[in-house]
């Protein structure tokens, strides 16, 4: 399939807001350099009206400076806090400095950060997010991680919820009525349709995923509409505000 096919199949698909956007880049990956206005073309080029943005220099490096930065961005973007769980007592004082600033959702990065579903740090700071009102977006596997966001009636987005366990999501989401899942790493014949659409978010992890193919899966999927709409952009919407 050429990347004409693709986007003829894509149609007039339109996301209002992508809830896994990314600003920066890996040190220790090859790829884009996810400078703000790259980023922000990469969207625009998808028909991608918004991002939920999070910075990797605020994942990996210093959270003030990288939070700083998006915060910049304006109303370009959905300003989403990002907190190292290595440092649970700055990460939680990071998140204090940020509601007040009208930050809606905080990511966690507990690959990147090295950090495990079982450590205490996690708890700590999903307490502090579920007690603020705060959307917490994710990433790790949702196998274990389901587990320290349990209880405590929190908002949470898994974005890297994979189609092979997507049987263990909706299990734990099932209890959990604040559990919701990107996407991205939904492309099974049947995945998306599988998921409540009220609880599946758009998500790309734009540049360093490519935003066309969790966007042909929605437009090609057995999906109606007024749920297409939901998916694209909807939910994050009525999640974010």
């Amino acid at each position: 399939m050429t990347a004409f096919d693709a986007w003829e199949l894509v149609g007039e698909l339109e996301v209002t807001l992508d809830v896994d956007v990314l600003v920066g880049a890996y040190p220790d990956r090859d790829g884009p350099p996810g400078t703000p206005e790259s980023v922000l073309k990469t969207l625009t080029d998808h028909r991608i009206g918004r991002g939920a943005v999070a910075s990797l220099r605020a994942a990996l490096f210093d959270m003030r400076s990288g939070n700083d930065e998006v915060l910049a961005l304006g109303d370009a973007v959905v300003p989403v806090g990002a907190v190292d769980l290595r440092d649970p007592i700055g990460a939680v004082r990071e998140i204090d400095r940020l509601a007040p600033l009208g930050v809606k959702a905080i990511r966690l990065f507990p690959d990147e950060q090295g950090v495990e579903a079982g450590f205490p740090s996690v708890r700590h700071v999903a307490k502090r997010a579920a007690a603020l009102g705060l959307v917490v977006l994710t990433g790790g596997d949702v196998r274990r991680f389901w587990q320290p966001f349990s209880g405590l009636e929190a908002t949470v987005v898994f974005l890297d919820t994979h189609f092979y366990h997507l049987g263990d999501f909706l299990v734990a989401a099932a209890d959990e009525p604040g559990f919701h899942t990107s996407t991205r790493l939904l492309n099974s014949p049947d995945a998306l349709e599988t998921v409540p659409a009220d609880r599946l978010l758009y998500g790309s992890r734009t540049p360093h995923y490519e935003p066309l193919v969790p966007l042909l899966r929605l437009a090609t999927g057995g999906l109606g509409p007024d749920q297409i709409a939901a998916v694209a952009g909807g939910n994050a919407r009525r999640l974010l505000g």
